[in-house]
């Protein structure tokens, strides 16, 4: 069931969404060649408790730290650790907030230092997506219709979309209805949903290099491309407006 939010729920996750913009913001500035992944975490940690948010991926289903740190051929969950950055890596900053129990939660995907032509563009084109996939959004769209901007843009400058990790409806609780799937499949044109205004949702396009085949990891958390090439991970939790969606993560 999609839980439409009222003014006051929508004002609280703004805040949240403050929060979560600015801890991807610092992100950008300290993710630099030899800093580890822990470290990222210790500090986007003490960012949101300084502003009275609560880091919602911590302790959630067992996961151990406060954000997600996916570096090149990692698509989601990657956990931070003793991992150094390198020149020339991509990694994936994941991260959500809840403020007085209310959640926003968005992603962005850094460049280390130099990186290859092939990369930039992936990087680009998953960004890219992301903000077509929005602008998309009204109400009394279908669904689909924001999968399809996402899959179309993806697959025509020649890359893959992940199919087995989906963004999601999100508000009172991280995880909520409905998938937004980042294609259009079958199951999801039989069961296409209407958005209606006051929709909150988290649209998160997962793209790769190569082939969009996954795999976790022996931790139970790291979700890798089987092919081991590059993947990119960009996402704003946004609210479905009359005319438009407004980015609560921005």
């Amino acid at each position: 069931m999609i839980i439409r939010k009222s003014t006051r729920e929508i004002e609280l996750m703004r805040k949240a969404g403050e929060i979560v913009a600015g801890a991807l913001n610092l992100a950008k500035r300290i993710a630099k060649k030899g800093v580890t992944t822990d470290f990222l975490n210790d500090e986007l940690e003490k960012y949101v408790q300084e502003r009275g948010g609560i880091p919602v991926f911590k302790g959630y289903r067992g996961y151990p730290k406060s954000i997600c740190t996916s570096i090149n051929e990692e698509v989601v969950h990657g956990i931070p650790g003793h991992r150094k950055l390198h020149n020339g890596d991509i990694i994936g900053v994941d991260i959500g907030v809840e403020y007085h129990k209310y959640v926003a939660d968005a992603a962005i995907t850094i460049p280390i230092g130099e990186i290859s032509d092939e990369v930039k563009k992936l990087v680009e084109v998953c960004e890219e997506a992301l903000h077509l996939a929005i602008k998309a959004l009204h109400a009394d769209v279908k669904l689909s219709e924001v999968s399809r901007a996402i899959q179309d843009f993806v697959e025509f400058n020649g890359f893959s979309v992940i199919r087995e990790y989906t963004g999601h409806g999100i508000g009172r609780k991280m995880h909520e209805d409905p998938q937004v799937p980042n294609f259009v499949s079958k199951a999801l044109l039989e069961a296409d949903e209407i958005l209606m205004p006051g929709t909150t949702l988290a649209i998160e396009p997962m793209i790769c290099l190569g082939k969009p085949d996954t795999e976790v990891l022996p931790n139970k958390w790291t979700v890798v491309t089987k092919d081991r090439k590059p993947s990119a991970h960009f996402e704003h939790t946004v609210v479905v407006t009359n005319n438009s969606a407004e980015i609560l993560t921005k």
